[in-house]
């Protein structure tokens, strides 16, 4: 009950643009690694699995333990927000949330 409630809320959260803050895999919990576009309940589960072993050191280091992660793959969560110890993926290009337009009428 309380995963579901958690989920509901972290897409809730996701869908009012804040899908594209960055989330630090060494430090974020489940729910926080779902807010990522690209990683769902399977793959947080790997990266928490992943994590418990040790901390992952580098953006090749994630690529070699968590399965179904590879260079394609990476460059897109880091695009979406991921980060390892604080840093995107090396060539990923950081996508800003857009600023709403101002619709109102002068």
């Amino acid at each position: 009950m309380l995963k579901k409630l958690l989920l509901a809320i972290a897409a809730i959260a996701a869908t009012m643009g804040i899908a594209f803050a960055q989330v630090d895999v060494n430090k974020a919990d489940q729910a926080a690694l779902d807010t990522v576009k690209g990683i769902g309940p399977a793959k947080s589960k790997a990266i928490l699995d992943e994590r418990a072993k040790g901390e992952f050191k580098d953006w090749s280091d994630f690529e070699s333990r968590v399965k179904g992660v590879g260079e394609k793959n990476a460059m897109k969560l880091s695009e979406a927000g991921l980060q390892i110890n604080g840093k995107s993926r090396d060539g990923a290009a950081a996508k800003v949330a857009a600023a709403p337009k101002d619709t109102a009428k002068k």
